[in-house]
């Protein structure tokens, strides 16, 4: 049976149809659809771009329309997780004043109904090690003052200046230093002399620059007012004394805010005026429970003493300035003592002195008035009376005569 008409090979036909099939065979797309299909390749993790503001202490994050809930968390180093739940439509976490130099690690993770997103942020000091400075302390005092001091980093440069900022726990306000305490040109401390924007706690913000390409690092700290306040001294210090004892009372001192009785402790420091070297009485604790007094036991005649007495948080025992010596008791009162003491010894002397004056001119009275001598018994030699030779021996001696008188009755007339 005949297939039909054919074609030469070489023909015009032929060699298009076969060009025509090649393109198709080599054609990508083609080639694509022909190769098996293995997994997908998954696409890039969606992105928080979480972020962190050192000076609100605030991190934020960018919204998701489709989240459900978030949780974010602030590790300080070496310190425990501080854990804070934000509102559903919030993309922000507040924390409270922490301090930062030494680097924190923040944490954000948002739910949605399909998946969990997390994100980490690591806030570390910028700047070269050792150039921050350190040894930062502040000290409040008489109420209104405070002096704060810090010295320079190791590292730091040769001309390195610092700079403190401050900022109460509310956030509502934050001022430079006014008054620098500078040496040899770098500031080295700060003197305040109102302090009405401070509150209960505040953030303390020590940073550094130099003109070298070495970058400062800062130094931050949360200080207290009350466990930096130093209490003035009592005022109103009054001694009474009667002939056992002295009472010492005191008022208790200005502080920035009110407190009672039981929140102070005190020290007295009592001395015997011009004591001996090593003869210092120990410092006397008293509570602020006792209702600011103290009895000192002390009997007439007193000598001169000298009190002086300094306050201080009972909690914190940072001890305040003292107040001004005060004196009681008398000068000639351990000079009477000794007096009395000479007294007694001269008195003992003078009589003794007299007593052997008495008993020598006694001797001399017996020599120049000797005793009259007794006549001498001339039938014994010595001028003792034997009284045993005067008396009578046994059957001795004259006889004694026993005269009896009987009364006899007269013979009547008739016989």
């Amino acid at each position: 049976m005949p297939w039909g008409p054919s074609c030469p090979v070489g023909s015009p036909m032929v060699l298009l149809a076969t060009a025509l099939l090649l393109s198709m065979l080599l054609d990508p797309a083609l080639l694509l659809t022909l190769e098996p299909r293995g997994p997908p390749t998954p696409g890039p993790e969606p992105a928080l771009h979480a972020r962190f503001d050192p000076r609100a202490m605030r991190l934020a994050w960018d919204c998701r329309e489709d989240a459900t809930a978030s949780r974010c968390a602030l590790t300080p180093r070496g310190g425990d997780p501080v854990v804070k739940k934000p509102r559903k439509q919030e993309c922000w976490c507040n924390f409270e004043d922490t301090s930062l130099h030494r680097g924190v690690l923040l944490e954000v993770q948002v739910n949605t109904s399909q998946r969990s997103f997390r994100e980490k942020v690591l806030y570390t000091n910028p700047g070269a090690e050792g150039t921050a400075a350190h040894n930062f302390s502040c000290v409040i005092y008489d109420v209104d003052f405070m002096n704060c001091t810090w010295a320079r980093g190791p590292a730091a440069p040769a001309d390195v200046q610092y700079f403190l900022y401050i900022r109460d726990s509310r956030r509502k306000q934050e001022r430079e230093c006014p008054r620098y305490t500078p040496h040899l040109g770098t500031h080295l401390g700060c003197h305040l002399r109102n302090l009405s924007g401070l509150t209960f706690r505040n953030y303390f913000l020590l940073n550094g620059s130099s003109r070298a390409t070495t970058r400062i690092q800062f130094l931050d700290s949360i200080l207290s007012t009350k466990e930096i306040e130093r209490y003035g001294p009592p005022a109103n210090v009054s001694i009474s004394c009667n002939a056992t004892s002295c009472l010492i009372r005191w008022d208790t001192p200005r502080t920035r805010r009110a407190l009672s009785h039981r929140e102070f402790q005190y020290q007295l420091d009592v001395q015997r005026k011009r004591a001996p070297p090593g003869g210092r009485s120990p410092l006397i604790e008293v509570s602020g429970d006792l209702g600011n007094r103290y009895h000192f036991p002390s009997s007439e005649p007193r000598a001169k003493h000298v009190v002086q007495i300094r306050a201080a948080d009972a909690r914190a025992l940072q001890w305040g300035s003292w107040s001004e010596p005060m004196e009681f008791g008398s000068e000639d009162a351990g000079s009477s003592l000794l007096l009395l003491y000479l007294l007694v010894v001269l008195g003992t002397l003078l009589t003794a002195l007299g007593l052997g004056f008495l008993f020598k001119r006694f001797l001399r009275v017996q020599t120049l008035f000797p005793p009259v001598p007794q006549i001498k018994d001339k039938l014994s030699d010595s001028h003792q009376i034997t009284w045993a030779e005067f008396t009578p021996g046994a059957g001795k001696g004259d006889p004694e005569e026993v005269l009896s008188v009987e009364e006899v009755p007269r013979p009547s007339d008739g016989l």
